[in-house]
């Protein structure tokens, strides 16, 4: 303890923990009172007199005036005492001025030290610091600014920068907002979302989940070699079919039909995407094309699509699977050839006016025995409701049931088959490719009511890609490989390099480089497609926002003891309600829209009537 006597008197002024204290009584220990009336026993040692008295109260401490630079100046890179330093300062020396002067000590700026020895700081680093505590003032003042533009929702453009830090926290890719922590707001990418979006640094229906599940979101802007000279067995005598949604933009398969044989015409994409190449490598790293509402992110370049999609010019090289398939549905005879095709682009609802007619009925036909055999061996399929969600420049969302079509299963059956022919051909050859392959769960339900549907696909296990042939029990074969989309899917694209090397003579990969490969290409086509699951559902969530007066029907698929769950059949989407009757299973509900939380995708409805 320092101090002028072995002990503070009584009515002494010392400091405490950086507070000023008065003696009230000294013992064995001391009593002090503190600022606010409290009291406190303490040992000697925990207090440092800074004056003897008398001091009766603390409010005698009230702020002082006095030559504070001045004093500084005077003793610039010397050493005083408090005393002397409060008596230059104020002309005295008081309780008052005392711990006036202490205060400026403690400031640590032009003084320094302990009661009973105080240094004055020299010129340098008195004028460092204080540019450094003006700087820091300023930057608070700054952003004490800054959190009130926030709060009243009116950024500045100077923000900006700012607001990444937000914007890092939406997307994901940091888990902590100092800005969000100073505004009292969770450190969620929910509320780093709605916080964008009422700042407008995002636009109200901005949708984060292509960037925050770290898929890219723009076209691969890479060269694409023209096409070699090669010889290519000519089939533009028969007129293919590339059967789509309205609107596709990569037509990359098509049917035909050859008496008996029906062929599969699927654009010869490894023709000008090689197994080392750059845009191979950009395609392997995306894993898939990403279908979001408002538009589509090619895995590939655009040049790709533009000079192989099939019906985009008067004639497409083609990697041509021709198929023969027994009563039994059985596939008796397989050639997979290079060829030229002559390709009429058509919709499934178009299709779907003739289905009975030529050349549909042929086709349906030749599909038929093969669509057979594979429900009998117990393909599990799944009948829920499907949309299409489109979003225009303007950022309406437009959502369209899409309803069950026979030209949609026909189409399924011919691009299955033409997969099944894929993997005979490579196991006959020794030719490692990705294997589609699903195992189903035990005890399936095979209802066909929407709540057993629902179930079911709950315990879905998804399909996996392996090196290894092994059945897909969901869609009934025993063994298949994906080779129909090579322009939308790297698996596809994979197997006709592999294709391809054997039809001309090159050296294929070997297994350990395709089981790579594959890991690599299914790790992205899984952020592609969660990615696309909650692109749908934010722009659902948009269009009910949009639509606040919205009225539907909601069909019970689960429920227990707190709250029923329904499917939504004309957006495909699922919603919770609470109803004063239990309903049951399957039962429809007739519902509107209360509450949207779109940055959540949550929705609340009510039962009506």
């Amino acid at each position: 303890m320092s101090s002028y006597q072995s002990s503070p008197p009584v009515n002494s002024l010392v400091l405490y923990k950086a507070r000023p204290a008065r003696v009230v009584s000294v013992g064995e220990k001391i009593e002090i009172e503190l600022d606010g009336g409290q009291s406190k026993r303490v040992r000697p040692k925990d207090v440092e007199l800074l004056h003897p008295g008398p001091l009766r109260n603390l409010s005698e401490l009230a702020p002082r005036e006095g030559e504070l630079e001045e004093a500084w100046e005077l003793l610039e890179g010397g050493e005083t005492t408090l005393k002397d330093l409060a008596e230059l300062a104020f002309d005295a020396f008081t309780p008052a001025t005392a711990w006036a002067a202490w205060q400026l000590v403690s400031e640590g700026l032009t003084f320094s030290g302990t009661p009973g020895r105080i240094w004055a700081r020299p010129r340098e680093a008195v004028e460092r610091d204080r540019a450094e505590r003006e700087a820091k003032a300023a930057e608070a003042r700054e952003w004490q600014a800054f959190l009130q533009r926030m709060a009243a929702a009116r950024p500045a453009p100077e923000d900006v920068s700012r607001l990444g830090e937000i914007e890092r926290l939406a997307l994901g890719q940091s888990e902590h907002s100092r800005i969000l922590s100073a505004l009292g707001h969770g450190q969620t990418p929910d509320n780093a979302h709605r916080a964008l979006v009422q700042v407008g640094y995002w636009r109200l229906n901005h949708n984060p989940y292509p960037a925050r599940c770290g898929v890219p979101t723009s076209d691969p802007d890479l060269p694409v070699p023209d096409l070699a000279g090669e010889d290519r067995l000519d089939l533009t005598h028969l007129l293919a079919y590339a059967i789509d949604d309205e609107g596709n933009r990569d037509p990359d398969d098509a049917i035909s039909v050859d008496g008996d044989r029906l062929w599969v015409h699927v654009a010869d994409v490894a023709a000008l995407v090689a197994a080392h190449s750059e845009p191979e490598l950009e395609a392997r790293a995306r894993g898939a094309n990403l279908y979001l509402p408002e538009g589509i992110v090619n895995m590939l370049p655009l040049g790709v699509t533009d000079r192989l999609g099939l019906g985009l010019a008067p004639t497409s090289p083609a990697l041509s699977f021709g198929i023969r398939c027994d009563e039994h549905g059985e596939l008796v005879d397989v050639e997979i050839l290079r060829t030229w095709v002559r390709v009429e682009r058509l919709s499934y609802e178009r299709v779907e006016q003739s289905i009975d007619a030529p050349p549909f009925s042929a086709i349906r036909a030749l599909v038929e025995p093969f669509r057979r055999r594979r429900h009998a061996r117990g393909a599990a399929g799944l009948d829920l409701p499907e949309v299409s969600v489109r979003v225009d420049e303007e950022g309406q969302v437009t959502i369209r049931p899409l309803p069950r079509l026979t030209s949609r299963a026909m189409v399924t059956d011919a691009m299955l088959m033409a997969g099944v022919a894929a993997a005979r051909f490579c196991l006959d050859r020794g030719i490692p490719i990705p294997f589609a392959t699903q195992a189903l769960p035990d005890d399936l339900d095979d209802s066909a009511d929407l709540a057993a549907m629902y179930a079911r696909r709950r315990r879905f296990k998804p399909t996996r890609l392996s090196d290894v042939p092994d059945a897909h029990a969901g869609l009934g074969l025993d063994f298949y490989t994906r080779a129909t989309s090579p322009l939308r899917r790297y698996s596809d694209l994979l197997v006709h390099q592999q294709i391809r090397a054997e039809l001309t003579g090159g050296e294929g990969l070997a297994r350990e480089e395709v089981k790579e490969r594959i890991a690599r290409a299914e790790a992205a086509a899984a952020s592609v497609r969660r990615s696309e699951r909650l692109s749908n559902q934010h722009w659902k969530h948009v269009y009910l926002r949009d639509n606040g007066d919205w009225r539907g029907e909601g069909v019970v698929v689960e429920r227990d003891d707190r709250k029923t769950t329904i499917l939504i059949p004309e957006l495909a989407l699922e919603g919770r309600v609470r109803s004063r009757e239990t309903p049951a299973l399957n039962d429809r509900l007739r519902i509107a829209v209360t509450e949207v939380d779109v940055p959540v995708l949550t929705a609340s409805f009510r039962v009506l009537g």
